[in-house]
């Protein structure tokens, strides 16, 4: 994998490492909806952690709705598990492969469409907004610098441009969900970001649906032709490591 940067990020509080463990031990251990886990005991010692930093971790988790404190009983998977930032429950799909890929096929079903209707709707103020999100993508990938979120807000804003309703809500669902397993993706190309990203802008600018809708295609076809290739590369040349249910968004693809 690429990695022309060294993003800086604030380490993460004890607890909230903790909780992302609990939530891999739930991924890899199969549990289930509704299924009980360990007692505090166990998981002190499977996490080496003490009991106050787990059950802080524990009350994170339950208030986001992953699991679900029985007092006198134990600790359980929620009925409805998903994170705040996860609505759709894509952290507990275990097959992470396939689940990256039918994202980006999904994209694919709407992103070009909706690049198409921001064509034919944006005016002149939602434009310059888009343009300065374009700016600000490059500017941070110029600087070597974490560009997913500026990236994420890109994609969020041609949404709106779209006169979709749906498609502005959608896309940032999209994006949390991607990040929660980017260590599977591999490091774009940032300079076909940059060059998709003006591809994208120009046709809205002249008001040219099908240019947008052509850009969107190729700018999500590229993304997933390194992604297949990044797959095949993990495959064959190294061992399976467990999935880590959340991780930095330094390695984003899209």
């Amino acid at each position: 994998m690429d990695s022309e940067a060294h993003v800086k990020e604030a380490p993460l509080p004890l607890s909230e490492k903790v909780a992302a463990e609990l939530i891999a031990h739930i991924v890899q251990s199969g549990l289930a909806r509704g299924d009980k886990l360990p007692n505090e005991k166990i998981l002190c010692e499977k996490l080496s952690v003490g009991r106050s930093t787990l059950r802080e971790a524990v009350r994170m988790l339950a208030s986001r709705n992953i699991l679900v404190v029985k007092h006198g009983s134990g600790i359980y998977i929620s009925d409805r598990p998903g994170l705040s930032d996860d609505p759709l429950g894509f952290a507990f799909i275990r097959d992470k492969e396939k689940l990256v890929l039918d994202l980006v096929d999904f994209r694919l079903m709407v992103e070009p469409r909706s690049a198409a209707l921001a064509a034919q709707h944006a005016d002149a103020q939602q434009l310059a907004e888009l343009k300065e999100l374009a700016a600000e993508v490059e500017d941070l990938i110029a600087r070597k610098e974490s560009h997913a979120r500026a990236d994420a807000a890109f994609h969020t804003k041609l949404g709106e441009l779209s006169g979709n309703v749906i498609m502005p809500n959608l896309e940032p669902i999209l994006f949390r969900a991607i990040e929660l397993f980017a260590h599977m993706c591999v490091e774009n190309s940032r300079a076909e970001t940059i060059s998709s990203h003006r591809q994208i802008v120009e046709a809205i600018e002249r008001h040219d649906a099908m240019g947008a809708m052509d850009a969107m295609v190729m700018h999500l076809a590229l993304n997933r032709n390194s992604l297949i290739n990044y797959l095949q590369q993990q495959r064959c040349g190294h061992e399976a490591q467990p999935v880590p249910p959340h991780v930095s968004s330094e390695h984003q693809l899209f």
